[in-house]
C-alpha cells in the first residue's frame, strides 16, 4: 500500500507534474463531454427532473476509477490511479473558490431580502438534528454500533470530518462512520440533491424556504440542488441562488458550532438510550 501523503505534500509540483497533467486533462475531457450533453429535463408526471452536467461528471468520474472500469481497461489505469485520486481531493477546494466568488456576487444585490430572512438562516441549523433522529435508528437496525454516531451526526461534509477526526480520531469507529457517509455523499449526494431540488416545489413550501434548505454545507450539493430548484422556478432564479449561497456560507460557519454543541452531544445521548450496550456482542 502506498505511503499516505499529507495535503501539503500532495499539492507540491516537484516531481509530481505528470500526475497533475493527467488529472487536469482528465477533468478537462469530462467537462467537455458533460457540457456537450448539456442540461436535460425529464418530465415525470407533474414534476420536472433536471439533470445537470455536474451529475454526468460525477457518474463519469466514478466509472473511470481503478475500482470500476479501470479493473478491465488497462489504459484507464495508466491515466487515473491512486495518485491522481489522492490529488483530486485537495484540488477540489481550489476548484470551488471561483464558485464561491460567483455566489458571493449573487448575495450582494439580494442582501435586503436576505437580511429580512436572517433569523431563519440561523434557526435552520436545528435541521442538523434531523439526520440523527432519522438516521441513527436506521443505522442501528443495519447493525452499526459506534460507527452510527459518526455516520449520522450530520450529512458529513468536510467540517464534520474535521470535528469527528479531532474528537475521536479518523481510524476510530466514529471516524469510519463519518468517512463512509462522506464518501457515499461524494458519489451519490450531488445526484440525489439535484433530483430532490427538481421536485421540491411539489411540497408547496415557498421556493425561498427550499432555497435555504439547499445550503447544507456542501458547495457541490448546494449547486446541484439550487440549480435544479432555480430551473423549476426561473422567475425567482437569482434570489433562489442567493438564498442558497448565503445559507451554505452560514452553515459552514454556525453549522460547525451547531454540530459541536448540539448535534454531537445529542447523537451520543440518543445512542446511549437506544443503542447496544458497550461490551455487548455485535
Amino acid at each position: 500500500m502506498p505511503e499516505q501523503k499529507t495535503e501539503a505534500e500532495l499539492i507540491k509540483f516537484e516531481g509530481r507534474i505528470p500526475i497533475f497533467v493527467r488529472l487536469l486533462l482528465t477533468v478537462l475531457v469530462i467537462v467537455i463531454i458533460t457540457e456537450l450533453i448539456g442540461t436535460k429535463t425529464i418530465n415525470v408526471g407533474i414534476a420536472n427532473i433536471v439533470l445537470l452536467p455536474m451529475l454526468y461528471a460525477v457518474v463519469i468520474g466514478v466509472l473511470i476509477t481503478p475500482d470500476v472500469l479501470g479493473k478491465s481497461i488497462t489504459a484507464l489505469q495508466n491515466i487515473i490511479n491512486s495518485e491522481e485520486i489522492a490529488l483530486a481531493g485537495p484540488l477540489v477546494t481550489l476548484a470551488l473558490l471561483p464558485l464561491g466568488v460567483k455566489y458571493g456576487l449573487l448575495v450582494g444585490p439580494a442582501i435586503g431580502k436576505v437580511v429580512q430572512a436572517g433569523p431563519a438562516f440561523i434557526l435552520q441549523e436545528f435541521g442538523n438534528l434531523g439526520t440523527i433522529l432519522i438516521g441513527l435508528p436506521v443505522a442501528l437496525m443495519l447493525g452499526l454500533r459506534r460507527e452510527a454516531i459518526g455516520a449520522t451526526v450530520s450529512i458529513c461534509r468536510e467540517p464534520t470530518l474535521g470535528i469527528i477526526a479531532e474528537r475521536y480520531g479518523i481510524n476510530s469507529p466514529e471516524g469510519t462512520g463519518v468517512l463512509a457517509t462522506y464518501l457515499v455523499g461524494t458519489v451519490l449526494g450531488t445526484i440525489f440533491y439535484a433530483l430532490l431540488g427538481s421536485i421540491a416545489t411539489l411540497t408547496k413550501l415557498h421556493p425561498y424556504a427550499l432555497a435555504m434548505a439547499c445550503g447544507m454545507g456542501s458547495a457541490s450539493m448546494m449547486t446541484a440542488s439550487a440549480g435544479a430548484l432555480a430551473a423549476t422556478v426561473p422567475e425567482m432564479a437569482d434570489t433562489i441562488l442567493a438564498y442558497a449561497a448565503t445559507s451554505n456560507m452560514l452553515t459552514g460557519i454556525d453549522g460547525v458550532y451547531a454540530e459541536v454543541f448540539l448535534a454531537l452531544p445529542f447523537v451520543n445521548w440518543l445512542y446511549k438510550k437506544i443503542g447496544p450496550k458497550e461490551g455487548g456482542k455485535k
